[in-house]
């Protein structure tokens, strides 16, 4: 994040770390939605290192002519373009893409007065948000499927599930039968894991908070434990809530559920997202969820990348 000091040590300051450093849903512990590193334009200036960043968000009150932010808006983007948003407010944030080395993003932000600008950073936060997580989506992928893709399994769940999916190479299977498919990824510090689950479409209430939980506690009670006797996992949503929405998956409509889950019976627990995937002309419903265990570890990476492999699933 570029800005003056005297900006960033004001309420505007106050209100990107708000928005951009406010949690990721849902995790065990907070850990914010994006990673804010502070500078100035002098400290941009002065250290080549600091102009390497991927992505960069410039905030300048206009009005304020003796800033540096100021100028380096003005410069970046002209003076023309800048003075726009003085009668247009929609005209108050600009993109431009590697300023100062190739593969990087730059999102200028500004207005004629700091009332103005907080009013700006509020509204146009989503869309900057958005328009962020998809030029990391490549950085992501890269990471998701440096071993390659698991063809194999891709195959295997179309044939079981009827869906296409892109399965990373270092996913390999716990459980296969006719009622789910479980992979797994284990390193030294990381369990990462994807079920799915399909099973037959009776009426709207599947299709809700309650109905997405069952059918997660459901599968946890089944084949899920640790290695103690008797154990299952299962939703926690006492400690924390189970957040439930709408989306579309590839012209599809899904319900999202993320919360975190535990062990009953022992002490291990993380988070999840779950997805159930309506298609109206195929009699069943498609359930997939992921979910970490990384103790100690920040898990928001791990989760973003569970989240792009489900991305890439065609029900």
């Amino acid at each position: 994040m570029v800005s003056d000091d005297d900006t960033w040590n004001s309420a505007i300051g106050d209100t990107i770390l708000y928005y951009y450093s406010s949690a990721y849903p849902i995790l065990p512990q907070p850990e914010p939605l994006f990673d804010l590193i502070h500078f100035t334009p002098f400290d941009l200036e002065s250290s080549a290192v600091r102009r390497e960043m991927r992505i960069y968000l410039v905030v300048a009150d206009l009005s304020d002519t003796d800033s540096p932010a100021t100028q380096m808006v003005l410069n970046d983007i002209g003076s023309e373009k800048a003075y726009q948003a003085k009668s247009d407010p929609d005209q108050s944030s600009v993109v431009i893409r590697d300023k100062w080395a190739s593969g990087q993003m730059v999102i200028y932000q500004f207005a004629y007065s700091k009332a103005d600008l907080i009013d700006q950073i509020i509204k146009r936060f989503p869309a900057a948000a958005k328009r962020i997580n998809e030029f990391d989506s490549d950085k992501i992928r890269a990471t998701v499927y440096q071993s390659g893709e698991n063809t194999e399994e891709s195959a295997e769940i179309l044939a079981k599930m009827g869906a296409k999916v892109q399965v990373p190479g270092d996913y390999i299977t716990a459980i296969s039968n006719d009622d789910v498919i479980w992979l797994r990824k284990e390193t030294d510090f990381l369990s990462s894991n994807l079920v799915f689950h399909k099973f037959k479409y009776t009426d709207q209430s599947q299709l809700t908070r309650e109905g997405i939980k069952a059918v997660r506690d459901s599968i946890g009670k089944k084949y899920i434990s640790s290695t103690l006797p008797g154990t299952y996992m299962q939703v926690n949503d006492k400690d924390l809530p189970m957040f439930t929405s709408v989306k579309t998956l590839h012209n599809r409509y899904a319900l999202e559920a993320r919360g975190i889950w535990e062990v009953v019976g022992d002490f291990m627990g993380g988070a999840f997202i779950s997805y159930l995937i309506h298609d109206p002309d195929k009699p069943d419903l498609l359930f997939v969820d992921g979910f970490v265990h990384a103790p100690g570890k920040d898990k928001r990476d791990y989760m973003q990348n569970l989240e792009y492999i489900i991305s890439t699933i065609e029900y």
